[in-house]
């Protein structure tokens, strides 16, 4: 895919970016996983007794796919969006654009690194859930298969978001008031089947609540989407996510002035 020294400017890249969250673990990789503990334990342990079952799962069961897949789109997003604008800020990302590499081996770079932190803390919940329930994972490949795709699509719409954003509130409007709706409305705490047929309508234009739910057949072996159109989705969302992504970097949008 890379040449060599393509390939080191990659790896620098890649580097850079674990190494970047990594020296703040105790601000990018423990308070997830706190969170979602709480999660665990208040939705599902108190809440999770008075409601039973769920798509006939106990109730700790089902919102577990949901709050690792939420867990791996935050961080998959945040790490890619506040480190690129981080260097549009400092202005060094101009020298990385003037140098020889191409700008596909840029972006794959930081999607990488945004990839590496989503699934890092993706893991660690999945750890902690143990704890919580057994987690007997049904179809591995199909598992991973929309967890890797999941932190694609997210790290991409952090570097667009990253993009056009001109200063640090920028970089928080997309998560608090588009990212975290959609992900609370993506079938994380709740069936889709519940809802009048109005709502699932609804939720059938929220791609969240295609990754949640083949996430969760991956692990449960249940899900409230047809899995197949589930992946050509994501393969869609990609594949445009990364054309836009490549365009913007060639035409310089929010960086050349």
């Amino acid at each position: 895919m890379f040449s060599n020294h393509k390939y080191i400017a990659f790896e620098t890249i890649v580097i850079k970016e674990i190494r970047r969250f990594a020296r703040i673990w105790l601000q990018t990789l423990v308070p997830p996983a706190i969170t979602i503990t709480l999660y665990f334990v208040i939705f599902g342990n108190l809440i999770g007794r008075r409601i039973g079952e769920m798509g006939g799962f106990q109730y700790m069961e089902f919102i577990i796919p949901g709050l690792i897949m939420m867990a791996v789109i935050q961080n998959s997003y945040s790490n890619v969006v506040s480190s690129f604008f981080g260097q549009k800020f400092s202005n060094s990302v101009e020298e990385l654009l003037v140098s020889p590499v191409p700008n596909y081996v840029i972006l794959t770079g930081f999607i990488a690194g945004g990839m590496v932190r989503g699934l890092s803390v993706g893991a660690i919940v999945t750890t902690t859930s143990v704890f919580f329930s057994d987690l007997n994972i049904q179809h591995p490949i199909i598992t991973l298969a929309v967890v890797l795709m999941t932190s694609i699509v997210f790290s991409l719409a952090g570097f667009i978001n990253a993009v056009f954003a001109n200063s640090f509130d920028d970089i928080s409007i997309i998560p608090t008031f588009v990212l975290t709706p959609l992900i609370y409305l993506g079938g994380v705490f709740y069936s889709v089947q519940m809802l009048p047929p109005f709502w699932q309508f609804v939720s059938s234009l929220n791609p969240i609540f295609y990754m949640v739910n083949t996430f969760r057949y991956g692990i449960l072996g249940s899900s409230d989407v047809n899995v197949f159109w589930a992946f050509m989705i994501l393969a869609i969302f990609i594949i445009v996510l990364y054309s836009s992504c490549i365009l913007l970097l060639r035409r310089g949008t929010g960086i050349r002035t």
